[in-house]
Formats: C-alpha cells, sequence, structure tokens
C-alpha cells in the first residue's frame, strides 16, 4: 500500500472520528521535532512513525518528551522481528505507546487509540 493510500484511509477514519487530522511527512529530524513544535498548544495528539530515526532520533525523542499531549509510535513491520539492531527504540520511552507490526493497519488502530485517550483526557 501506498503512502498517499494510507493517508486516504487516515483522512477517512478521521472523518468517521469526527477529528481533524494534518498529515506531515519528512526525512528530516528537525523537520519533524520543528512540527511537533509549532503545534505543541493546539492540537490534541500526535502519530509518528520515526522509521530510520527509531533507533538514533535523539532530538525526535526529546521533542515527543516535552509535548503536552499524547504522541503514539507507529510502525508498519514489527521491528522486534526485524534485524537485532532495530530491536530498540530510544522513541518508545517518551511516546504514550506503540503500535506496529500491523501492515498499514497500524496507523489506523493507533488513530483510533490516539482519539480514545485524547478524548479521556478531556473528560
Amino acid at each position: 500500500m501506498t503512502l498517499a493510500e494510507i493517508n486516504q484511509k487516515l483522512e477517512a477514519l478521521a472523518r468517521e472520528l469526527k477529528v481533524e487530522l494534518e498529515i506531515f511527512q519528512s526525512n528530516i529530524e528537525g523537520e519533524i521535532v520543528g512540527k511537533l513544535h509549532k503545534h505543541m498548544d493546539d492540537v490534541a495528539g500526535a502519530l509518528i512513525n520515526p522509521a530510520g530515526l527509531t533507533q538514533y532520533g535523539v532530538s525526535v525523542h526529546d521533542a515527543i518528551k516535552a509535548m503536552p499531549f499524547p504522541v503514539i509510535e507507529v510502525h508498519m513491520s514489527n521491528i522486534a522481528a526485524r534485524e537485532e539492531w532495530r530491536h530498540h527504540s530510544i522513541i518508545s520511552s517518551a511516546a504514550k505507546g506503540t503500535v506496529q507490526g500491523l501492515g498499514w493497519r497500524s496507523y489506523t488502530c493507533a488513530l483510533r487509540a490516539l482519539v480514545e485517550i485524547a478524548r479521556e483526557g478531556k473528560s
């Protein structure tokens, strides 16, 4: 499934859940950190697939820790079933939780969970 198709599924789910969704993709660590900081005061949560930054993205980890909202780490593959060096995520200890190994469904499962967590936090 392409990134565009995953985004379409997320947009459809967001409409179903009656939430707004902004989709952002970058391979540049500073852009990811900047996006989190930009929305620090105006979003209820975030999903992040740190991809190649999973093991080494210290600034992404630190930015997630600074966020006042829950962040869920998402991976399409099960990182524990991949190469040994991929088993540890520096991001996981900063995130509210992790959803992985479900292919594109990891994203939709994570969005459902994030919306529930955000709504529980408001009540």
